[in-house]
């Protein structure tokens, strides 16, 4: 059947377009779980260190992606253009299993790696109506999942509030924090979200408690932190996590650079740098030794310092939640 677009009148083609938008709606509309994983910083370090090796921190982040996208059943990558990937699958369910696997295998490889070479990424999913013919993904959904992205630190994966009533498993519910509802770019809406701590807690305290200054310090996301004395100038990369006090005769106790911690897939390991003394929960650690690091693990640092690694109470700050917003 053909149309002669030139002799319609304007409600006709206002018809035309209605029925066209219904079937467009009919033929390819799906519910999909949408995610993107966007490099963080990826500008600086193309210009830090060049285009060679900026391609190769994305074929990284690709090619981890991949492995993990290929276990999800009807999972796949929509495109890699730019500094990140965009992906889809069938379910919310599909997508959460296949990006922890990725964050694990991200760890590890970090692992093996300088930390100038270190990849950092932040994640957002979504669950929404989109527009696909198997090969392109299309919609509004799509842009309201990479504003979630966008709108999350390194290291954290981020799920809107439609993502997360689309769990179904009790244990990952639990795994997400709620977040304050944002304000995010080119969207009408305040849109909630939560963080999806994916990491054991127990093996991955979020922050440290000096108790002799009764100081509280968030860790990095750095797949690796340093702890020392040793602060950061011009000329000096100093601590990720400076230990200081006002004794000065205490303080030359602690080593410029002390001790570090690694992420490693299993949890948090600490490794001695320095010859000064360091107890893992009253076990000394010789100089290149490592030990596992626990929330509630308590290290003494140069007969100085008494640091406790502690984490965050996400089920208590859930419950709260719940109990206080209706959305949940």
């Amino acid at each position: 059947m053909s149309i002669d677009l030139a002799n319609l009148t304007m409600t006709e083609i206002i018809r035309l377009q209605n029925v066209l938008s219904r079937e467009l709606r009919r033929r390819f509309e799906r519910n999909l779980a949408l995610a993107f994983s966007d490099i963080v910083d990826s500008t600086l370090y193309f210009a830090k260190y060049g285009d060679e090796a900026g391609q190769t921190l994305q074929q990284r982040h690709t090619d981890l992606l991949q492995q993990c996208v290929h276990g999800a059943p009807g999972g796949r990558i929509v495109d890699t253009a730019g500094d990140g990937a965009f992906l889809c699958f069938p379910s919310v369910e599909a997508a959460v299993d296949a990006l922890i696997d990725f964050h694990r295998r991200l760890l590890a490889d970090n692992g093996e790696r300088p930390r100038d070479e270190h990849l950092e990424v932040r994640v957002g999913v979504h669950w929404g109506p989109a527009l696909t013919d198997g090969g392109q993904v299309t919609g509004e959904s799509v842009n309201l999942c990479a504003r979630v992205a966008g709108s999350a630190h390194a290291g954290e994966v981020r799920l809107s509030n439609e993502a997360f009533h689309e769990l179904i498993d009790p244990l990952k519910r639990l795994m997400c924090a709620p977040l304050p509802a944002a304000t995010l770019k080119g969207i009408a809406r305040r849109v909630e979200m939560v963080r999806l701590d994916w990491k054991d807690r127990r093996r991955f305290p979020d922050h440290v408690r000096i108790q002799e200054t009764g100081e509280e310090i968030p860790l990095p996301s750095h797949e690796t932190i340093t702890f020392g004395r040793l602060r950061s100038d011009a000329d000096v990369r100093g601590n990720d996590v400076v230990l200081q006090l006002p004794d000065k005769e205490l303080m030359m106790r602690i080593s410029r650079w002390h001790f570090e911690l690694r992420r490693r897939p299993d949890g948090l390991v600490l490794r001695q740098l320095s010859d000064s003394m360091t107890e893992v929960d009253g076990t000394a650690v010789p100089r290149g030794s490592e030990l596992p690091i626990f929330t509630g693990t308590v290290v003494r640092v140069g007969k100085a310092l008494t640091l406790a690694f502690q984490a965050a109470d996400r089920a208590a700050s859930h419950s709260a939640t719940l109990s206080t917003r209706a959305p949940f």
